[in-house]
């Protein structure tokens, strides 16, 4: 059996390790590493997408950081308890034709007792930036 420390119950200090270690494995855009912090039947919406697995996730990851170039995210604890953590975020990316963007949301995370996620629910919302409106570099 798979396990992803930390584990919950959730501290305040395990809570933002687990954040920080999702936060710095989403910047890989490695699909394959990211996918490893999901359960094999992991719930996930994104947006309007509604799937589950850790197939579909790393085919979405993958379309996803195709689409999404010089993509940098920022995680941000919101809160946790005991198997549950919310997080705030934001993160920029361009497109194909180099126009910028910034995203924003918030995550509701769920995890089994051996520290992987088992529901990954997320709200976003896009913006166009300007090239010197960019936050992260």
């Amino acid at each position: 059996m798979q396990s992803k420390p930390p584990f919950p119950p959730f501290t305040l200090e395990t809570a933002l390790h687990k954040v920080k270690m999702a936060q710095d494995a989403w910047n890989t855009k490695d699909p394959e590493k990211v996918s490893q912090a999901y359960t094999i039947d992991c719930m996930w919406r994104n947006r309007n997408d509604f799937f589950s697995g850790r197939e579909a996730i790393k085919a979405f990851l993958k379309l996803k950081w195709h689409k999404e170039k010089a993509y940098q995210l920022k995680k941000t604890l919101w809160c946790f308890k005991d198997d549950r953590i919310a997080v705030c975020f934001e993160y920029e990316w361009h497109d194909h034709v180099g126009q910028w963007h910034r995203s924003y949301g918030n995550e509701n995370w769920e995890f089994t007792a051996s520290g992987l996620m088992k529901s990954r629910q997320a709200s976003i919302n896009d913006m166009l930036i300007k090239d010197n409106e960019r936050k992260f570099f």
